[in-house]
């Protein structure tokens, strides 16, 4: 169970994200949080502080004040992915386009730096991608898992840290929509065995080019999840 703090703090972040506090707008005072969520000083000022080490809000005299949504933290897209029911496709979609840049740069630094130990990592975690016999879940977690793997093992810092921390923000936040991502298993397989060859020979070339080919996929594969979430939730509605 979350505590009154967190409660607080989740509930002012929202608030913020869903536009309802303009730039520059002070929020409310202590006192008001204080009435609203029947807590006490020592929880508001606690979630003040995690509003505020995210980069939403400045913590001034005289009140807290909201930043612009593009200064604040990385570990705001978690709380970005879970403002809705189903996360905003758009920003899924720059999401991946981030990541997919990532990984490209990272399996780079693999084919240039990684020991052969890191490589043989790399292709075991192929092997359910090459079956085309895994459950939807578990194939969706397989390709993340992967790219994941891909930018840790790039022995590249920024990449590492940059990695964990979208990972961590966006894998868990798009379980809503991940019941809807059925892969193409047979191009994944195609691309899968691929990028097995091009570690296994440390191809440079062939191993950019499959990666842009295996993440576009994974692009459209979210694209398609999304399309089929939507009518599900027309029917339901009807």
């Amino acid at each position: 169970m979350s505590s009154k703090s967190d409660q607080i703090a989740d509930a002012l972040i929202h608030d913020v994200l869903a536009a309802r506090y303009r730039v520059g707008e002070r929020l409310p005072s202590e006192r008001d949080l204080v009435i609203r969520f029947d807590a006490n000083r020592g929880a508001v000022r606690e979630a003040m502080a995690k509003v505020a080490q995210l980069g939403l809000v400045d913590v001034l005299p005289g009140g807290a004040r909201v930043r612009e949504r593009e200064l604040a933290s990385l570990d705001v897209i978690g709380y970005l992915l879970r403002q809705q029911e189903l996360p905003d496709p758009s920003l899924v979609d720059q999401i991946l386009v981030v990541i997919n840049n990532l990984v490209s740069v990272a399996a780079v630094q693999v084919l240039k730096n990684a020991t052969d130990e890191n490589i043989s990592t790399i292709r075991g975690l192929l092997e359910p991608l090459i079956r085309e016999d895994s459950s939807n879940d578990s194939h969706n977690a397989a390709r993340f898992e992967l790219m994941k793997n891909i930018m840790l093992a790039s022995n590249n810092l920024p990449l590492q840290l940059i990695a964990r921390t979208l990972f961590e923000q966006f894998a868990p936040n798009i379980s809503a929509i991940g019941f809807y991502a059925v892969p193409d298993r047979a191009r994944y397989a195609l691309y899968a065995r691929q990028l097995d060859i091009a570690l296994t020979n440390r191809d440079l070339q062939a191993m950019r080019a499959t990666f842009d080919a295996f993440t576009e996929l994974n692009r459209e594969t979210m694209a398609r999840a999304f399309l089929l979430a939507e009518r599900g939730q027309e029917a339901i509605a009807r």
